[in-house]
């Protein structure tokens, strides 16, 4: 089975394909540039060095948050475009299922970065999600996990690994804060793509394969136009 994915969850997004589970190809995109205008040429680029044809992709996959608002659009937009056009399923992955895969078992706490400050964040156990996702400051979140080394929760010292762009922003404050109950996944922002292709291709064998308008973003925070309009006094 081949798989084309695409994360635009972070900054620095990444394209993948994968074949039966395998990566064969996986390359960031530009931080510095918009990922509207990377694509779909890092996706072509992709499928080029794989020596892979665009018609030869039978599942697309796609990062659907949480991130920047902008971001996500423009990637499902993308991978919407090309699946519709291909007759071919769309399988959205979230991007902290993807971090608490690469970072493996044990506690991980997943954080991509939420601006003004705060942070995307979940807590795994494992690979299940055992701490939904939520926008907070990331001071908070480390009393809280500092504060309870995990006696009370059945987790004794076990260290949590921090992993997500934002973990690598703030690990000075965490490790400081928490000192051995705490570290810093290596790196701390590694590619997405290929994990969420190899997730979504576990999903498809699974009998997963839905259309590509049934993905639903997982923004976390609500779009700030929304807030805006909410803030609006009623005439």
């Amino acid at each position: 089975m081949l798989v084309l994915a695409l994360d635009t969850s972070t900054r620095a997004g990444s394209c993948a394909l994968t074949r039966d589970g395998t990566v064969i190809g996986e390359h960031g995109t530009d931080a510095a540039m918009s990922h509207d205008a990377q694509l779909p040429a890092a996706l072509m680029r992709t499928l080029e060095r794989a020596g892979v044809a665009l018609g030869d992709v039978e599942v697309y996959a796609v990062a659907i948050g949480p991130g920047s608002f902008t971001g996500l659009r423009v990637g499902i937009a993308a991978m919407q475009g090309l699946a519709f056009a291909a007759g071919k399923p769309l399988v959205g992955v979230s991007a902290f299922d993807a971090l608490a895969r690469i970072a493996g078992r044990g506690l991980v706490a997943t954080w991509i970065d939420a601006w003004r400050g705060e942070v995307y964040a979940a807590l795994y156990e494992n690979g299940l999600e055992i701490e939904p996702p939520a926008v907070e400051h990331p001071d908070a979140i480390v009393r809280r996990l500092g504060s309870d080394p995990g006696d009370a929760r059945g987790w004794g010292l076990t260290p949590i690994t921090f992993i997500g762009e934002a973990a690598g922003v703030y690990a000075s404050m965490i490790l400081s804060a928490m000192g051995d109950h705490a570290r810093i996944a290596t790196p701390p922002a590694p590619l997405l793509a290929g994990t969420i292709a190899a997730i979504a291709a576990e999903s498809a064998r699974a009998g997963h394969t839905p259309p590509p308008h049934a993905i639903r973003p997982l923004y976390v925070r609500r779009p700030d136009a929304e807030l805006a309009r909410d803030a609006r006094p009623v005439p």
